[in-house]
Order: structure tokens, then sequence, then C-alpha cells
């Protein structure tokens, strides 16, 4: 029945409730005592671990693995392991004076890096659970995956060489359709294309630099017979309308954006909309009841016709399995679980005394990062980078900080500097780019301009 929910929603046909999709990711090796590491690089650990997200969960769709680093590592960049996170890239092979496009043999085919045990994982579970569960196979995105290559280059590229960028955002979009093939070929039904940072570039240079790419990886998987997803992380409200018009089935969102206003927009074009339950401050520290009363009153906002009940994104690791446990209630008993919740009021657990620095006196520039996770979201992976830079070019003459909402203390910092969006760049005290990736142009030039 979840299969055929997920089938009936991506059609835009009206449905009694609608589907629920965990994005597991590497929390699912939690359920079975794995480590991320462990699930990402073993497949009889991901096949047990896909078996007890679909036990202890019991989703209408399953990802199969959230890792946008698998064409990555394939195509040549190091990765850095963690054991509660999914792996971060650490080296770009066409970044600098490096600049290229890969030869084509670098296509990633189904003996590649990892795929086959990706794969064959996909094959155990789909002649497991397939006949009651939808599928998802996610795959890099290609401006995701073209910035894991050329690092956080890309982002001057955008402005002096938008020729280059075409080009190696059309060869990540051929790596999207290999990946599509044999996703499909292992019995996916729906492929996800998630690319986070599409959050970070204007409409604008979406519309002219990377548009063509993304619709032709939609009209690509629309072509094998399967249903498509574009999931994109951060505040892509402004980007919502150029997505659309790319011809995906179904678009997921996370916490940044309003899900009710962003509804309205995909309802404009009768695409499906997924998301965003809060990774953190509801799925990872909230309460069991939290967690309910979160997805029923997302519910009872909106019209759930296209709907999709989703995580906003990769859940954490240490999300409390009580906690996913009541979001699966809240949205298969919808009614019982509004009875349940219905006199409780949540109590923050955030309410930390945080002191901030004295940013009218401060010895030196202070750039201070607010991320979700640079280990696990990779626009704020590429928002730290720049940073990064900044550090290693001006040295002990400015002091770089990043603060995660994955940690309590940060995230009352966070919420105490007003923080709106994730990523955000401040500098003195002072926003400065809001889930903008600034090019070392940019960044040098306002460094410079406070020193």
């Amino acid at each position: 029945m979840g299969k055929q929910l997920i089938f009936d929603v991506l059609n835009h046909k009206k449905t009694f409730r609608p589907p629920w999709v965990p994005f597991a990711g590497v929390h699912a090796g939690k359920l079975i005592g794995c480590t991320a590491e462990q699930i990402l690089t073993d497949g009889d650990k991901l096949y047990g671990a896909l078996l007890e997200v679909n036990k202890l969960y019991r989703p209408d769709g399953l990802p199969i693995v959230f890792d946008l680093q698998v064409e990555a590592e394939i195509l040549g960049c190091e990765l850095m392991w963690a054991q509660d996170n999914p792996p971060s890239v650490m080296t770009h092979p066409l970044e600098g004076d490096a600049k290229g496009i890969p030869c084509k043999c670098k296509i990633p085919t189904a003996d590649s890096g990892r795929m086959p045990m990706i794969l064959e994982a996909t094959r155990k579970i789909k002649a497991a659970i397939g006949d009651e569960t939808a599928l998802y196979g996610l795959i890099c995105g290609p401006f995701t995956l073209a910035s894991h290559l050329r690092g956080s280059d890309i982002f001057m590229d955008m402005i002096l060489d938008e020729t280059y960028v075409k080009e190696l955002v059309g060869f990540c979009a051929e790596v999207c359709f290999a990946m599509t093939d044999y996703y499909v070929e292992a019995g996916v039904d729906v492929v996800a294309v998630v690319d986070p940072l599409v959050s970070q570039v204007s409409p604008k240079h979406f519309s002219s630099l990377l548009s063509d790419g993304f619709t032709a990886v939609f009209d690509y998987i629309r072509s094998k017979g399967v249903f498509s997803s574009f999931f994109v992380c951060g505040n892509a409200t402004v980007q919502l309308d150029v997505m659309c018009k790319t011809g995906p089935d179904s678009i997921s969102i996370d916490e940044n954006v309003n899900i009710q206003n962003a509804k309205k927009v995909t309802d404009q074009y009768n695409i499906t909309i997924g998301g965003n339950i809060p990774l953190t401050t509801t799925m990872l520290f909230g309460t069991q009841q939290d967690n309910m009363k979160y997805v029923v009153d997302m519910i009872d906002s909106m019209d759930t016709h296209n709907l999709i009940v989703a995580p906003g994104c990769d859940m954490p690791y240490d999300v409390p399995i009580e906690n996913t446990i009541g979001v699966a209630q809240a949205v298969l008993q919808t009614d019982e679980t509004r009875e349940m919740i219905k006199n409780y009021e949540s109590v923050s657990s955030f309410d930390i005394e945080i002191e901030l620095p004295d940013y009218q006196n401060l010895k030196k520039p202070l750039i201070e990062v607010f991320t979700l996770d640079s280990a696990t979201c990779a626009a704020c992976t590429y928002m730290v980078d720049s940073a990064n830079i900044a550090a290693r070019e001006y040295g002990d003459k400015i002091d770089v900080i990043e603060y995660k909402y994955t940690i309590r203390q940060d995230i009352a910092r966070t919420q105490k500097m007003g923080v709106k969006q994730l990523p955000s760049m401040y500098i003195n005290g002072q926003l400065k780019w809001s889930s903008i990736i600034p090019s070392k142009k940019e960044l040098f030039e306002v460094i410079d301009s406070v020193l």
C-alpha cells in the first residue's frame, strides 16, 4: 500500500493521507549498532539497516543511501570519513590550475567505487520489501557534483567563465544519466537528484547556467519510466520557481523554507512537494511529542494533495528512535495522534546563557559561519571552505569560527544572533552572506575593508 501511495501522489492523484518518507541516511546505522562508515561501505550492513528502517518506521518510500560523495569519490575526490556522518569531500581534482573537464571515460560505471556494494544492497532490499515500499535512489545533482570537482573556485567561474560552468555541469549531468541507469536497473522507483548548492546561487544564475543540465536530467529520468525528485537544502525559497521549470515530479525542501508558502508555488506547476521536519531542533533534540505535534500541525496547515511528509534532509545519526516512530505515527494515524497531543505544549530546550563577543572592540576581524553542520551539509561545507581559504590567506590577522546547528549551545547562539538562514556568514557581528556562498574575491574585498 505504501508504494502505491507514493506512486499516486507522484502521479498527482488525491490520496487518503500524505505518504511518509524518512531520509534515514546514516541514522539507519544507529538502528543496528553500526557506524556511518560501516553502512556506507558494507553491503550486508547497509541491507540490514534498511530492513530495520522499514520495520521500525513503516515508511511508504525508503531511500537506499544518502551520500552525495559516491560520484565524487569515483571521479577522483578524496574523502574524509566519520563515524556518525557521511564522508566529506577533502580534495577537488579540478580546482585552481587543474581547471578542465574530466574525460568521458571517467563517467562512473556500475563497477566503479562503491557502486557494486550499493547496487547489490538495492537489489536485495527490492526483493525483500519492494512490493510494498517504494525505493528511492539518491544521486548527487550536477551542480553540487561540479562543485565537488572544482571546489569553491566554481563560484568565481560563474562570474568569469560561464561557458566553462555550463560544460562542467553538462558533464556532471551525464554522470547523473549513468547513475540513473544503474539505480533503475537495480529496481528503484524514484530517482532523487540531491543538489544542496542550488540554494546558494541566484535564480538568474540558475536559469542561465544550470537549468539546461537539470532539465536534461529530469527528462532522462522520465524516459527510464521512473519518478523523479529535486532535493535541495538551504533557503531555496527564491529558487523554487526556476526549479519547478526544470520538470521534476516532486521537490523536497528543508526547514529553511516555509513549506506552506512553497507549496503554493509547486501547486502552480502541479508538482508534489516533500518536507520538512526540522532535523535538529525537533528530530534530534525534541521530544516524541514535539515530533508528533510538528507533523500534525503541518498536515493541518495545508491541503495535503501533492504532499509527502519527510525530514528536511538527511537525518542526524543520533536522532532518538522514539522521535521518528512518533513522526510515523503522526502520519499514519493522524486523527488519533492529534487527540493524543491536543493539550501538549513544547518546552524549549535551548534556553542557554550565551555571551556574544564585544564586536565593537575586537582586536582583529572575526568571521563567524553559522551552519547546519559542514560535515553533513554540502552548502555549509563550501561556506566554511570560503572562510578557511581566507584564514589561510590572512593568517593570524583574522579569526574564523563555525557554529553548528547540531550542537545545543550553537543553536542557542544562532537564535540569539537572529540568524534567519543556514548557512550564513557574519563578519564582526554583521551579516554579510545569507544562503549565498561568496567568491574568494568578494570575501577578500570585505575582509580588506574591515582591516
